[in-house]
């Protein structure tokens, strides 16, 4: 049985580990890269066969060697939804 930092944890690594292959394979294909910038919840189906709800925005952000992005976890503030979807591995700081 998992409680329920277990499962925000799972859900964390689930993230990070869709995080890591739309980024790998975006460095390799100039095409995948573009497509992700311009239409991430797309991409992110046609790749990974995840639906983002509505509900929930991604950004894509580029670095350079002038910009750095830094990505926050949400704060305790989460509502029940919210909370769902990061347990489910389709929110965090992707």
């Amino acid at each position: 049985m998992s409680t329920p930092s277990n499962t925000a944890q799972t859900a964390m690594i689930t993230a990070e580990d869709m995080r890591s292959k739309l980024t790998e394979k975006a460095l390799q294909n100039s095409d995948f890269r573009a497509q992700l910038i311009s239409d991430p919840k797309g991409t992110i189906r046609q790749e990974l066969g995840i639906d983002v709800p509505e509900s929930i925005n991604i950004q894509v952000h580029t670095s350079d060697k002038n910009n750095f992005h830094l990505a926050l976890p949400a704060g305790p503030e989460l509502d029940e939804e919210q909370l769902e979807q990061i347990a489910a591995g389709l929110s965090c700081c992707i």
